[in-house]
């Protein structure tokens, strides 16, 4: 993490737990306190000692300013003290101006005057020269940095004139300090910068420490109220008393908790379903099973065998329909998406379902394109399509009667891409006052007089809802006895937009 986190020792190498710990194996977890401090602090040390070194640079310029104005007040001694005659130069150098200018406990101060010609006249005549590209302005002082026998200097320069010198001809004087006041002056000021800041910086880290305990106090509140629920509360989470930058991943949790509890609703309400709809069979076939091991004659055993067969294949079918109706409603929304062509779907399930037909001669057949225009294919999912079409052809194979007719029919739109499933039949039909209560699971309509399982079109019902389909029942031949049922389920293309 950082220097704000613990030291951790090193993981033995034989040890595959522990390293899988150390996320050699998988990703190791992180602290947000401990991400929180580094990002805090790290950028504050490592300003530490930049702020240092700009108070160094700005101490420097501090320090040197009074000891320039003293080494400007040497320089203007020593002007007042030169004098030029008959084209010489001469400096009324005193004893007690000579020792004003060597007198220093820590510095050493040079000087050097030149004459008109720029020959040297008297001070050391080592001095090093102004630079190239200072133009020499009568009576102005300049400083410059400069190394004089290997130290290094500050020099006040200047060029000056007198009263018995032309003006074209000028004297130049100048006067170096080595830096040694300014130094320690410098050092002075850092000292006096540091060792506050010694004290402060400790103190400010205590309390981002401090701060960050109390900021992320919500947090660790959030952690013992979802630890203190009980495994069956999935009631949502109080989002009144959780930081705002908190606030949506509460509403995320608060979210997953209503999907899951309205999971465990579903798979309840199948468990209870499964439980009473295989009752009735089961037992059928525990009756049958006893009846048939009392009986001696072998005609009442036949008879016995033949109920036992048909009460298992209703149990079988009862089955195959509660699993499908778990799938459709449980993993539905999580299956993969891909291009259908739902007039191969139709085609399948229409030949799969002949020998049925066949059977209870009954006369089933498709209408419709043999393949949907590429433009106008939709997305879905294929299992729970051909899901779709089987229980709608089923069911209509069911509740017709021998002789009856069964059409399965897909309509095309060319335009908006809209496609339309029909399936319609000859059998009983269901009143429009019970339309709405088929799509119920286990629900069936009075009057059939046809064993059934109740979970067929409520199978449809919630295949139809995930497809962004529409469902329509109405009557396939009005006016007529049986009038027959038709079932409408009509595909939106999401893929285009629909024209007006």
């Amino acid at each position: 993490m950082g220097w704000v986190t613990a030291l951790k020792k090193s993981p033995p190498e034989d040890d595959p737990s522990t390293l899988t710990a150390f996320g050699l194996f998988q990703r190791e977890k992180r602290s947000l306190f401990g991400e929180i401090l580094d990002w805090m602090l790290t950028p504050l040390l490592l300003l530490w000692p930049l702020s240092l070194a700009l108070t160094w640079w700005v101490a420097q310029g501090i320090a040197g300013k009074p000891f320039d104005r003293a080494l400007e007040h040497n320089l203007q001694t020593i002007v007042q003290l030169v004098d030029a005659r008959q084209g010489k130069v001469k400096l009324n150098v005193q004893g007690q101006t000579r020792d004003i200018l060597r007198a220093d406990d820590s510095d050493l101060v040079y000087y050097q005057v030149r004459g008109l010609k720029g020959e040297h006249v008297l001070g050391e005549s080592d001095f090093p020269s102004p630079p190239d590209n200072a133009t020499p302005v009568a009576g102005r002082v300049m400083l410059r940095d400069d190394i004089i026998r290997g130290d290094e200097v500050r020099v006040a320069y200047s060029w000056i004139t007198t009263p018995h010198t032309v003006p074209e001809r000028l004297i130049l004087v100048q006067v170096a300090e080595t830096l040694s006041k300014r130094s320690t002056l410098a050092t002075e000021i850092i000292k006096g910068v540091m060792v506050p800041q010694f004290v402060i910086l400790p103190l400010a880290v205590l309390l981002v420490w401090l701060a960050l305990v109390r900021g992320i106090r919500p947090l660790n509140e959030l952690e013992q109220r979802i630890r203190e629920r009980k495994p069956d509360d999935l009631s949502p989470l109080d989002e009144s008393f959780v930081p705002e930058e908190v606030a949506p991943l509460v509403a995320s949790i608060n979210d997953l908790l209503n999907r899951l509890k309205a999971s465990l609703t579903t798979q309840k309400r199948f468990l209870a379903d499964a439980a009473h709809q295989l009752k009735t069979p089961l037992a059928g076939l525990r009756m049958q099973a006893d009846m048939a091991q009392r009986e001696t004659r072998p005609e009442e055993i036949h008879r016995s065998l033949q109920l036992i067969a048909r009460s298992s294949v209703r149990a079988t079918h009862t089955v195959n329909q509660l699993l499908a109706l778990a799938r459709a409603e449980t993993t539905g929304r999580t299956l993969p998406t891909a291009t259908i062509d739902l007039a191969r779907i139709v085609t399948d399930v229409v030949q799969d379902s002949v020998p049925r037909a066949m059977d209870k001669q009954i006369d089933l057949g498709y209408d419709g394109p043999s393949h949907v225009p590429r433009e106008c294919l939709m997305d879905g999912n294929p299992t729970l399509l051909s899901e779709l079409v089987r229980n709608l052809v089923d069911n209509a194979i069911h509740y017709t009667p021998k002789g009856g007719v069964v059409t399965a029919r897909v309509l095309v739109d060319p335009f908006s891409g809209v496609q339309i499933l029909q399936v319609e039949d000859t059998g009983p039909g269901i009143p429009e006052n019970e339309r709405e209560l088929v799509l119920q699971p286990f629900y069936r309509a009075l009057g059939t007089n046809v064993d059934g399982s109740g979970l067929g079109l409520a199978i449809v019902h919630e295949i139809t809802q995930q497809h962004g389909a529409t469902l329509k029942m109405e009557d396939s031949h009005p006016g007529r006895q049986p009038p027959g049922l038709r079932v409408g389920v009509r595909f939106p293309n999401r893929n285009r937009p629909v024209t007006e």
